[in-house]
């Protein structure tokens, strides 16, 4: 006796954000394209390479370099929480566009791998390099992501989510950055 089986396809969509929301905060930086806002950081020494970078009235995320670079390996590099940071800019950003096209998100996972070059070990007897040489040479972004749309369409969310994404594009373009002792 053979018992006949459905097949069901169940389809679940990661948590939507407030596109209504959304909508009006686009308004405001219509209305307002130079407005600017500022993040604000705390950064504290644990002792060796160890930091803790308070956020608002987040847990401190907690900075340290590998024990082959004579940190404790308790935590992410310098480097891995700037790639952290690109990550979370560029899902923020697809989150942000397939949103306001009527997109529902059932995947998205960003894989993220930089070439770091530190052979001046950070200024301390190493290779006389100059700042151009040092630092992320190369960041590759390969995303997974699905959807109800096409592959056609997913492309293009990727592609304005980092054309418009503020933290790829303070990578990719030079900024001021001015560092000085406190008054």
């Amino acid at each position: 006796m053979s018992q006949k089986s459905t097949v069901e396809t169940v389809e679940s969509y990661l948590r939507p954000i407030d596109r209504e929301g959304l909508l009006a905060f686009a308004e405001r930086g219509r209305d307002n394209p130079d407005k600017r806002g500022i993040n604000v950081v705390l950064t504290l020494s644990d002792g060796q390479f160890r930091t803790m970078s308070y956020v608002g009235d987040h847990a401190p995320v907690v900075v340290d370099e590998p024990l082959h670079l004579f940190g404790q390996n308790t935590a992410p590099a310098p480097g891995e929480i700037v790639l952290s940071g690109l990550g979370g800019c560029l899902a923020v950003g697809i989150t942000a566009v397939a949103t306001f096209k009527n997109v529902r998100l059932s995947r998205l996972e960003l894989h993220l791998e930089g070439d770091v070059g530190n052979a001046a070990a950070w200024g301390a007897g190493g290779a006389r390099r100059e700042p151009s040489e040092m630092g992320f040479q190369a960041i590759r972004v390969k995303i997974d992501i699905e959807g109800d749309a096409t592959r056609e369409e997913l492309n293009e969310i990727v592609r304005v989510a980092n054309y418009y994404s503020p933290v790829a594009n303070s990578m990719r373009n030079p900024i001021p950055l001015d560092v000085s002792l406190s008054d």
